[in-house]
């Protein structure tokens, strides 16, 4: 017999060890797993926005930690579990109604297990503005013309930028279209793990003919592809596949596809063969824009000067900046009134991971690991073309985000004179003003530095 309650206790404390005290007190306290059937295990949760919470951010964690317990797990739903003490404080039945503490309230079940696509993702509540629009025509043009313009479709961008949100809404905005095209949404770590499972059970026909048979492939984190040569070979074959039938690809990657490290070239070639855009973090008026996209069908409004607050202190992805407005308004449900800007300020600063400490060491690795050389060589004399742009870009950031002092820079970075560095920020400094390019290089080094 599975002990629900010990399941839970001994994931929560894997979970615990991954997110900061706030963000784990906020979102996990009452909740605990209230039944299983047939691998299935249901998660109840004391309201709709913990839930939603859940169910987008943290899905893919508490699964993995679930499973870390409970081997045989196949799926994780939720419920939605109405305490006594939240009936008599905030009941929500009418005089006639009879209350039932404890009762369990099914939720919509969001992902089609047909197709894997999540029926909240539209285009309906997807924000556009400067730091997206590119990748919002790309999808717009794909929709009205599925395999033949755009194909593949690759989108690149940082952590929690709305990637995912896009390329489900391209997914469910066709099926709605045809509901005779078979679409499919599969992240690449599933795609691997199917890969893998089907080979060891002898069934790499079944595998083939399951993938080969959708008319669009929506292919999600393409950059954990990167050393598993196996399964890029397979993603090649099917690429040429679905592009000699006029199927459309679409992928997403954390970065362009000229810096995912360990891929095979032929593969490279095949994602840079189509329309490759990248998404920014948003700017301010994005920002503000998808906080009241949030709060279009929500009760709870907060005043303009929350709201510009909110806009202006969570800059990195819109994924931290929902989090925060959930936190904002879980907090405001159970006070049953609205926070004070004081109150939100400090929500804010607790709930908001803050950036990591960094070392030059860090700053190394990841941008020897982001354009694929290595780390060594970056402190060497060498006057390589592959090799300065990178470092100059460590010296920019060093300077720029650290105000670290030339001789120091250049001490650190092989013993070079404090001159080569300046002349490496000012390099650097200039080429952003007029070099896109370069900009999106950086704005993904420093997300995978200070966020990933």
């Amino acid at each position: 017999m599975l002990d629900l309650k010990k399941l839970w206790e001994d994931s929560l404390v894997d979970i615990e060890l991954d997110l900061s005290k706030a963000n784990f007190g906020t979102w996990f306290r009452n909740t605990r797993l209230v039944k299983h059937d047939g691998g299935i295990v249901y998660l109840g949760v004391p309201n709709t926005f913990v839930k939603e919470w859940l169910c987008t951010k943290y899905h893919r964690s508490i699964l993995k930690s679930l499973r870390t317990f409970y081997p045989e797990l196949r799926s994780l739903e939720y419920l939605i579990i109405r305490s006594a003490d939240q009936e008599k404080n905030h009941p929500t039945q009418t005089p006639n109604q009879q209350t039932f503490p404890n009762q369990l309230e099914m939720v919509e079940i969001y992902i089609n297990r047909d197709d894997n696509l999540n029926p909240k993702y539209t285009f309906d509540n997807f924000v556009v503005g400067p730091f997206n629009e590119l990748a919002h025509a790309a999808s717009q043009a794909i929709i009205k013309r599925p395999g033949v313009v755009y194909n593949p479709l690759f989108i690149y961008g940082g952590t929690g930028v709305g990637k995912t949100h896009l390329i489900q809404s391209i997914g469910n905005t066709l099926k709605h279209q045809n509901s005779n095209k078979k679409i499919y949404y599969v992240t690449s770590e599933q795609f691997v793990i199917d890969y893998v499972n089907a080979m060891q059970g002898g069934r790499g026909n079944q595998f083939k003919d399951k993938y080969r048979k959708y008319d669009v492939l929506i292919l999600d984190d393409i950059q954990f592809l990167s050393k598993k040569d196996k399964s890029q070979e397979e993603l090649f074959h099917l690429f040429n596949n679905f592009y000699e039938n006029n199927k459309q690809i679409i992928f997403s990657s954390d970065k362009s596809p000229k810096y995912i490290p360990d891929l095979e070239d032929r593969l490279r070639s095949r994602f840079e063969g189509g329309m490759i855009v990248d998404i920014a973090r948003p700017d301010f008026e994005s920002r503000l824009a998808i906080l009241r996209a949030k709060l279009k069908n929500n009760s709870f409004t907060p005043t303009l000067e929350v709201m510009d607050y909110i806009a202006s202190t969570v800059q990195e992805s819109i994924r931290e900046l929902e989090g925060a407005l959930n936190s904002i308004i879980c907090q405001s449900q159970l006070k049953n009134r609205n926070l004070s800007l004081v109150e939100v300020k400090q929500l804010i600063k607790n709930s908001i991971r803050p950036k990591k400490n960094v070392s030059i060491k860090n700053i190394v690795e990841v941008v020897a690991n982001f354009y694929n050389i290595a780390e060594r060589s970056l402190y060497d004399k060498t006057r390589k073309k592959e090799v300065v742009k990178p470092r100059q870009i460590i010296m920019f950031i060093l300077r720029e985000d650290f105000n670290s002092s030339y001789p120091y820079i250049g001490q650190k970075m092989g013993g070079r004179d404090h001159t080569t560095v300046i002349h490496a920020y000012e390099k650097i400094k200039l080429e952003l003003k007029n070099n896109p390019n370069l900009t999106q290089e950086l704005e993904q080094i420093r997300g995978m530095l200070y966020h990933e």
